[in-house]
């Protein structure tokens, strides 16, 4: 009897290397506010670190499907810790020059890196699972782990600067050190670990596999539109709720109540559920599939949404946050925004079960399929745009509103679910 590969090392290493991309990224949102203060820049200026992250996405997508489809999941792997630290590296000699232009480029240079990082741990976690739901088990594991870091990173940088006003980027040098440190171990470790390979990636040596291919799929070209929304709302929910709780035109806050502390603290909230949610769809995922455990939080989602823009803003509810010199304790919010905060309950599990789903059966296009997957993330940088954009038209009064892009995302994911997500081309050749 042929005896079972363990993987444990491996799927440690994949695991590891999912919490880095959020480290990394995450970086990117309490640097703009230094950047702001530093350069003496305007809002929109500040959040370009996290746009060029976004850029380098729907760059280098498809590219990394290639590298990974070509080289293989260890060389891509490698090549995409060294990008990073590259990145970072370039991130740190901005604050030694005191360049917000060199900063970008780091930034930039970091997001072909993380690209490549979730181009390779997606598949590779589903492989070692096994496909099916134990892959997509390890992926909502993979995903908790990268919503501790993505949290973690945010609440060092608090503790790093306790005066954002006079703050620099060489106030993050603790945390870039940290970064390259992690980076040069990954390195070595990815070195030294046997990892497996598909079969397809070693036929594609020497006969490629077409891009075009993969679009002969219905449920793959379906799942590449819900990833993209997905990632979309997933940051349009909070972005707009954050902004809409500190507008001081809402009067939402007694005086001396601060409206920027507990808007901020009620928006992490939305990220702590995320957490929570990877941290259940994890120890549920191999016992409920990947297409109920996506039709139920979709449900979930536009329920809690469509209620969210009906339920009048002057309906207040207690809510736990951070109300600056007050400390912690219960404030006051709109129902409405106590209800999108449990939205990331629903939005946790949605990128490993829609990936799982959209992957399922595509045997040597798989790689390929990531790779596009990749570069549909720039979602996450086009739909909070046209939610903010109905906020600008409508002013106040368009902050519910601008949730009815969400609303029709979470419906489309549900219809992913349900209907789109199934196989209908099982007669095409994938070995």
């Amino acid at each position: 009897m042929e005896k079972k590969q363990n993987y444990t090392i491996p799927i440690i290493v994949m695991i590891l290397l999912f919490g880095m991309i959020s480290f990394v990224t995450n970086l990117a949102s309490p640097m703009g506010d230094i950047l702001k203060n530093q350069f003496t820049i305007p809002n929109w200026q500040g959040t370009l670190g996290v746009f060029a992250n976004f850029i380098a996405y729907a760059i280098m997508g498809i590219p990394a499907g290639n590298l990974l489809q070509k080289r293989g999941y260890k060389t891509t792997a490698l090549i995409a810790v060294a990008v990073g630290f590259v990145g970072v590296a370039i991130q740190l000699c901005s604050g030694l020059v005191g360049s917000f232009a060199v900063y970008l480029i780091g930034a930039f240079v970091a997001g072909f890196s993380m690209c490549l990082l979730n181009t390779v741990v997606n598949p590779m976690l589903n492989r070692l699972g096994g496909g099916g739901n134990k892959g997509n088990q390890l992926i909502q594991f993979g995903g908790t782990f990268n919503s501790l870091c993505g949290t973690a990173v945010i609440v060092i940088t608090g503790l790093l600067i306790p005066n954002i006003v006079d703050a620099k980027i060489s106030d993050t040098f603790p945390l870039m050190y940290t970064a390259l440190a992690i980076f040069a171990v990954a390195f070595v470790v990815i070195m030294l670990t046997k990892i497996p390979e598909n079969e397809g990636v070693k036929k594609a040596a020497s006969s490629d596999v077409p891009l075009k291919g993969i679009f002969q799929f219905r449920h793959f070209v379906l799942g590449a539109i819900a990833i993209f929304i997905y990632v979309g709302v997933e940051v349009g929910v909070p972005n707009v709720l954050n902004k809409w709780l500190q507008n001081p035109e809402m009067h939402f806050f007694a005086e001396g109540v601060s409206a920027e502390a507990v808007a901020g603290s009620v928006t992490a909230f939305y990220w702590l559920l995320m957490l929570v949610g990877r941290l259940v769809g994890g120890l549920v995922g191999s016992k409920v599939s990947a297409r109920k455990m996506i039709a139920v939080v979709a449900s979930a989602a536009v329920a809690l949404v469509v209620l969210a823009i009906f339920i009048p803003a002057t309906s207040m509810v207690s809510f736990p946050g951070f109300n600056g010199a007050r400390g912690f304790g219960m404030n006051l919010i709109p129902l409405s925004a106590a209800l999108l905060v449990c939205v990331g309950l629903c939005t946790s599990v949605m990128w490993g079960g829609i990936f799982n789903l959209a992957v399922e059966g595509l045997g040597k296009y798989t790689e390929r399929a990531s790779g596009l997957f990749m570069a549909l993330v720039c979602g996450g940088g086009i739909l909070p745009l046209l939610m903010n954009a109905v906020v600008d038209i409508f002013g106040p009064s368009g902050y519910q509103p601008s949730y009815w892009i969400a609303a029709a995302g979470f419906a489309y994911i549900l219809f992913y679910a349900l209907w789109g997500s199934r196989n209908v081309n099982k007669d095409i050749p994938t070995a």
